[in-house]
């Protein structure tokens, strides 16, 4: 008995007599109409309609499968290279189309079970002699069987053209998020500008972002959340970008995957300004990099220093941090206790009459804006870091243009 490998390598159309493609052509139009309807009944994937173009392309693909097996019986050593390439396109379009390989061999399968009782119905009404159907069936599963790699070729080749734009994308976007706009509106960073490369990139933009620096990393792997992840490479640093760090939980797997390098995560920030984000993670880590083995850093609890190293960028961070606490309050009394706060860190005691006699107000007027900024900043005004910071943000605010 022949093994496997023999019987997929033998050309059974040799035994077959070419007058059986003369008597399979006027009958192609049936046959396709059967296995049509036998795929579309059978495979979840081709219940369409004849007339959808999923109905067209199964049609044709069918039309041409058929002709191209009276074809090999008809000339069993002609070249078929135009139907090797119709069935690699075929591959292709049915990755575009979001089918999988499954699909596609189980419509070729079924096809194949179809034809062999039509080819063999053919042979018994020909008068044919009976032992033919043995060469006939092997021809069937031959046919069926490089037809349907070839389909599969085409797939995986348009699989990975695909995931390869989609690396390409995904880079194109870490690497435009993470460049240092110039202006003060950056187009190319909203986004809006940013949607057609997102889509490519298969990365939905998130509302904010934290950009994570492994030092010495390489391309650092995160198990489970490699889609979700924005990763370049920048001399040897993994740049990671983070959507929604804090509600993902993917800076908790990060820190797991990093153990044993020095990693700073940067200030959670909106999408637009990613780069801020990469900015503070690379002051930490400059300034006083953790030692590897040390948990993941977090930038967020040092924008005051990191204000000092780095100046205006960073400060504009902090300044929303600490005076968002203004906003909705109407124009007056944000700047009158905008001021009042301003007065407070000088204020050792922070007592209505001490904050009075530095803004020149009354010490009734000093209470109640002290007992407003109580209501919106609660016990942080009595932390001396906090404190600190709202001076720096109030500073930074006063040297912008169009502020005072």
């Amino acid at each position: 008995m022949a093994s496997p490998a023999d019987t997929f390598s033998r050309r059974p159309w040799h035994e077959l007599p070419a007058v059986l493609a003369e008597l399979i052509r006027p009958r192609i139009d049936a046959i396709v109409a059967e296995m049509g309807q036998a795929i579309r009944s059978e495979v979840p994937a081709y219940r369409r309609p004849l007339d959808s173009a999923v109905g067209r392309d199964l049609t044709e693909a069918i039309r041409r499968a058929l002709w191209h097996f009276a074809e090999l019986i008809e000339n069993p050593d002609s070249r078929q290279d135009h139907h090797s390439g119709h069935f690699r396109h075929l591959g292709r379009i049915e990755y575009l189309n979001g089918r999988t390989t499954d699909s596609i061999q189980a419509a070729f399968r079924v096809g194949a079970r179809v034809g062999s009782r039509r080819y063999a119905e053919i042979l018994q009404e020909a008068a044919l002699p009976p032992q033919l159907v043995v060469p006939l069936h092997e021809a069937v599963l031959v046919h069926i069987n490089a037809l349907s790699n070839e389909a599969v070729k085409g797939f995986i080749a348009a699989q990975l053209r695909s995931e390869g734009e989609t690396r390409r994308a995904r880079r194109v976007l870490a690497e435009r998020l993470l460049d240092q706009p110039r202006g003060e509106t950056p187009a190319g960073h909203d986004r809006a500008a940013l949607g057609p490369l997102a889509e490519r990139a298969h990365w939905p933009l998130p509302a904010t972002v934290a950009c994570v620096v492994v030092r010495s990393a390489g391309r650092l792997t995160v198990p489970g959340a490699e889609d979700r992840l924005l990763t370049v490479v920048r001399g040897n640093d993994a740049v990671l970008l983070v959507p929604e760090p804090e509600t993902s939980g993917l800076l908790d797997r990060i820190g797991d995957a990093a153990r044993g390098r020095a990693a700073v995560a940067g200030p959670t920030i909106d999408l637009p300004e990613a780069w801020l984000s990469l900015l503070g993670a690379r002051l930490v880590l400059d300034d006083r990099a953790p030692a590897p083995g040390d948990p993941l850093v977090r930038a967020d609890d040092d924008l005051a220093r990191l204000h000092l190293l780095r100046g205006a960028p960073i400060g504009r961070l902090l300044r929303r941090r600490v005076l968002d606490a203004f906003e909705g309050l109407p124009v007056g009394r944000a700047a009158r206790l905008a001021e009042t706060l301003d007065a407070l860190p000088t204020s050792w005691g922070r007592t209505a009459p001490e904050v009075a006699q530095s803004l020149g107000i009354h010490p009734q007027t000093a209470r109640q804006r002290l007992r407003r900024l109580d209501a919106l900043f609660g016990d942080r005004l009595n932390d001396p870091r906090f404190r600190f910071e709202a001076l720096l943000a109030l500073r930074t605010r006063a040297l912008e243009p169009g502020e005072g």
